[in-house]
């Protein structure tokens, strides 16, 4: 294998799993640090600056990091990432002097966003420090998206949606809030500079079995949850089933429960394993007694003198065939009584109001089709992100879309190239502070991951907006920032400096560590101390080692960062050092271009 080129961002990069795994790039073990100095405010910033809503997202996000966690590969349960983000937004204080300062004077430029979700919201948020008119058209009474109206109180008290969206709206944004935009084309004649569309994915998908439409007792999943948001609906049936296994279904099960629901049933078409749904939703909605049905595929809503009264399914088993396809057969029938239903059972881009005479494309699924990196649709100046752009997906990954969609826009209104943008870098830094000691804990801490104190079952179920989760107390985050293995310290080889002695190897924990001669990488994987099975990341070869041209091979999936090679290491080959990688926003790219601008003057 060729030496391995660390200085590529991305190499070490990838090895902090936790925050390669965001879509947003969050410095997870940074602000993990902080909160463990007792420093909230530092990490809620360190949060801030890449997914925007650290206190929303520490209540809901989909924790695309914590299956990534490191810690998951030492024992079962990864470090409850998502909750220690809560820890540092519930705790942080007054912030608001550290946000961006907003310029009295403007730069001319006009922007318009559709739709006060979160992508829109990031947009919003990175373009108002550059001095533009930003105009958001929100078709409900209050901004938030499906983050307002989808998400139950329960999970997401109204109070922290409103402080960290109103964090960006009070930057000087116009919100025209019961503006639904009915026509693009109206839109693009309001002379705005650009166009950015954030409208989501708000269409539930439908389930066409016969009986659908004898019975004003089934409802679309995401439609039923905004009306039960907005206090529109206050009752449900006491026999309820809901159709799907996602979060969605999770939220509407639940939601069920406290609206009167007495036997509610979650109906999934697949196993347990398949299901769409986070495993703490589905751990969550079991504690609340749900019933969940797994193998159950629908066949007809059962419709008795006029009124609803069960859901005929399919009892089904699945099999693979050659090509890895799942087919199922039918083994048995049964009727789940059901004098309401909930469909859950996905959702879909709607753009009716977008004319298709204006030169903007749909692919078949009705998307609009747009650039990947630039988030540009074939319409020059009309962009779009999050789930409007590429279907529904998570909060997270529409934040990460709105910042790069912000560069865009940007450079658009600024008439610069779309496709010139500023790398991501990474930046190095030694922990060494003695011979044997870092500026880090290094130690392995044994505990185990903690359970999140929840409102009691006899009095969770009284209002709709009672929060369930409690959140870590200071004390509890202090043990479990604890368990972080500090993915971010970085072990860093130095060729030159090797002599071969061994004691590294003999020293390492894992057995991550061998000097070999070299080869390709299949069979290198199978010549280490412990052959490098897992290829979640890649190995780290050194160059030809001066004594006897082997090389330093690194396991970088076995590794646990505890520094024990470096402070064993006679030479100071081995060095810890915390990488930082940096991820370009609008406000970087406007700075690198004024630097050009003068540089070139």
């Amino acid at each position: 294998m060729d030496k391995t080129d660390t200085a590529k961002p991305d190499f070490f990069h990838k090895v902090v799993d936790c925050q390669w795994a965001c879509p947003a790039h969050t410095d997870v073990p940074e602000y993990i640090r902080l909160i463990a100095q007792g420093r909230f405010a530092d990490a809620y910033m360190v949060n801030r600056e890449s997914n925007v809503f650290p206190a929303i997202l520490g209540r809901v996000c989909d924790r695309p990091c914590e299956p990534a966690c490191r810690r998951g590969r030492v024992e079962d349960k990864p470090v409850a990432i998502c909750r220690l983000k809560r820890v540092a937004a519930d705790l942080k204080g007054d912030i608001d002097d550290r946000l961006p300062a907003i310029p009295k004077a403007k730069n001319g430029k006009r922007v318009a966003l559709v739709g006060a979700g979160c992508a829109s919201l990031t947009v919003a948020n990175d373009l108002m420090p550059l001095g533009y008119d930003i105009t958001i058209f929100e078709a409900l009474g209050v901004p938030g998206g499906l983050m307002r109206s989808n998400i139950p109180a329960f999970r997401l008290p109204e109070a922290v949606l409103s402080e960290e969206i109103g964090r960006i709206i009070d930057m000087g944004v116009d919100l025209r809030l019961g503006a639904r935009v009915n026509s693009m084309k109206e839109l693009l004649g309001q002379g705005f500079d650009a166009v950015f569309v954030g409208s989501g994915a708000p269409k539930g998908k439908e389930l066409n079995l016969p009986g659908r439409h004898e019975s004003d007792q089934i409802f679309i999943g995401i439609d039923w949850l905004e009306s039960v948001a907005f206090e529109h609906t206050d009752s449900i049936g006491e026999n309820v089933v809901i159709i799907g296994a996602g979060n969605t279904a999770m939220d509407c099960c639940r939601s069920a429960l406290r609206l009167g629901g007495k036997n509610v049933t979650v109906a999934a078409r697949k196993p347990r394993h398949l299901f769409k749904a986070s495993d703490w939703e589905l751990e969550d909605a079991e504690e609340e007694k749900v019933n969940i049905l797994v193998n159950h595929a629908p066949e007809e809503f059962v419709i008795e003198n006029g009124k609803l009264t069960g859901v005929k399914f399919a009892i089904v088993e699945w099999s693979e065939d050659e090509t890895g396809r799942l087919t199922s057969k039918a083994l048995d029938h049964v009727v789940v009584p059901a004098d309401s239903v909930i469909l859950a059972v996905g959702q879909e881009n709607a753009f009716p109001w977008v004319e298709r005479d204006i030169g903007l494309e749909f692919n078949k699924w009705e998307e609009p089709v747009v650039d990947p990196i630039t988030f540009e649709s074939t319409r020059k100046g009309v962009f779009f992100g999050g789930d409007a752009a590429f279907g529904p997906k998570n909060i997270i990954w529409a934040v990460a879309h709105g910042h790069q969609a912000a560069i865009s826009l940007h450079k658009y209104c600024q008439d610069q190239p779309l496709t010139t943008r500023l790398p991501d870098t990474l930046n190095l830094g030694s922990r060494k502070m003695g011979l044997h000691e870092w500026s880090y804990a290094n130690d392995y801490n044994p505990a185990q991951r903690l359970k999140m104190n929840h409102v009691d079952l006899t009095n969770r179920f009284k209002e709709m907006n009672i929060e369930v989760e409690l959140g870590f107390s200071p004390e509890q985050a202090a043990e479990e920032v604890a368990r972080c293995l500090n993915c971010d310290i970085q072990t860093v080889f130095t060729d030159d400096l090797c002599i071969e002695c061994d004691a590294c190897l003999d020293i390492c924990p894992t057995d991550c560590l061998t000097i070999t001669r070299n080869s390709d990488e299949e069979d290198l994987r199978t010549r280490l101390r412990v052959p490098a099975e897992n290829l979640t990341q890649p190995l780290f070869v050194s160059g030809p080692l001066k004594q006897t041209a082997r090389v330093m091979v690194k396991d970088e999936d076995m590794c646990v960062h505890c520094g024990l090679c470096a402070e064993r290491c006679p030479t100071a080959a081995w060095d810890m050092q915390k990488s930082c990688i940096k991820i370009p926003y609008a406000v970087d790219e406007e700075t690198a271009w004024q630097k050009r601008q003068k540089k070139s003057a």
